[in-house]
């Protein structure tokens, strides 16, 4: 089955790769419009897969769900793909060899890009408008859990492609829950490239066991550094918007690092807004006098991606054991300090090896949308070809062409 789905892709593809900047950008306005108009089938296809996965944990729950509101963001997302440049065509400029030959790079779209994601079906819409601008085609399979709002954006995709004269082949959605779909993906000849997006053990599951191109996305055990010259009230605000805006994500928070020298006003103030906000600390033992309701950290949890209302704590003697700390168990997701001493913030930046790395900001602005880009495709971790959020000159690779007048090698 997903041999005779990637043929179609193919084919499909190689004449989409052909089209102009406005023709791919008709098709991301026709789907907005046909979303709008759409709209209540698309949410009650949502509503039908949220009834069926009660059993969710409330972060994963929440990433389920779509809404009205969530939708109209999502649809804003499409203007702001539609209208940035196209990516392709786009170079590094002319060089001409002494021989006269005039060599140059430009983007071309990668192909056919197969995406494996859980939970969320929005990434059904964001995904598609990156790799669609970008010229590429996209077979998708979403977890079970949403099979049915997945279908209903992608015979949106199929229906905005139609109407503007191009394959519904482009956007195609297995639908079978089966994981053996998954493994199929992951050894099938000829798909430019794999991407997943979900859970540590379906990320793993592929980086490790894939024979096709894969980026390695999303895995956020993400860290808040106070750093000594903090200002403890900004801290606070950082840290509560990085835990608990959107706890079931890759970007948020999920270990907070404090400097010895301020820990003993920090924590307690910490202790007070967290418990506001029904966040559980993990602290470590020097931590625990400070923190009266925490529990005791263990090793696995500085290691672990909570995605819940679960927060991890640690006291540091010195900027250097913070970022041994974070080499030690970090993603190279997203970090953040928070100081007003400068050159301890530019140190930070500097040292951390991390896809995102911030002074006094939340981990939470790690977003394709935040970034400008309308969107994203995943958040890649790995350092080749893409790293941090993907738009769509992460979907494109570069094609050198040249132009002689009948060089030949001597």
């Amino acid at each position: 089955m997903l041999t005779n789905m990637l043929k179609r892709a193919q084919t499909a593809q190689k004449v989409y790769a052909l089209s102009t900047s406005w023709e791919r950008n008709h098709v991301l306005d026709l789907m907005g419009q046909i979303v709008r108009t759409r709209q209540d089938e698309i949410l009650a296809a949502n509503a039908e897969d949220t009834a069926r996965a009660q059993d969710l944990p409330p972060a994963l729950s929440q990433r389920l769900t779509v809404d009205s509101k969530a939708l109209g963001r999502l649809l804003e997302g499409l203007q702001v793909v539609s209208a940035q440049p196209d990516p392709l065509g786009s170079g590094l400029g002319q060089k001409v060899l002494p021989n006269g030959l005039a060599i140059e790079a430009v983007r071309v779209p990668l192909g056919v890009i197969g995406l494996i994601f859980e939970s969320r079906p929005g990434v059904a819409i964001e995904a598609v408008a990156l790799a669609l601008k970008a010229g590429n085609a996209m077979i998708l399979r979403g977890g079970h859990e949403a099979v049915a709002s997945v279908a209903a954006v992608v015979s949106c995709w199929q229906e905005a492609l139609e109407a503007a004269g191009f394959s519904a082949d482009l956007v195609q959605q297995i639908e079978d829950p089966d994981r053996r779909y998954v493994d199929t993906l992951m050894h099938l000849p000829g798909l430019d490239l794999l991407i997943p997006r979900g859970g540590a053990g379906l990320i793993q599951r592929v980086v490790k066991g894939a024979t096709v191109p894969v980026i390695e996305t999303g895995l956020g055990n993400c860290h808040v550094y106070i750093d000594r010259e903090a200002d403890l009230e900004m801290a606070i605000a950082i840290v509560r918007n990085a835990k608990v805006s959107s706890p079931g994500v890759c970007n948020a928070a999920e270990t907070v690092l404090v400097h010895q020298d301020v820990a003993s006003t920090f924590l307690p103030q910490l202790a007070s807004a967290m418990g506001k906000d029904g966040v559980r600390l993990h602290a470590d033992l020097p931590s625990l006098p400070f923190l009266p309701r925490a529990v005791p950290a263990t090793e696995e949890d500085y290691a672990t991606e909570y995605l819940s209302l679960d927060l991890a704590v640690r006291i540091v003697a010195s900027m250097d054991e913070a970022v041994a700390h974070i080499d030690r168990y970090g993603t190279k997701h997203s970090e953040t300090i928070v100081t007003n001493d400068y050159a301890q913030g530019e140190r930070f930046l500097k040292r951390v090896d991390a896809a995102v790395v911030y002074i006094n900001a939340s981990t939470r602005f790690t977003d394709g949308y935040q970034f400008g880009f309308g969107g994203e495709v995943g958040i890649s971790t790995q350092k080749l070809h893409a790293r941090g959020p993907m738009g769509m000159e992460a979907l494109t690779t570069w094609k050198w062409i040249g132009r002689g007048q009948g060089q030949i090698r001597s």
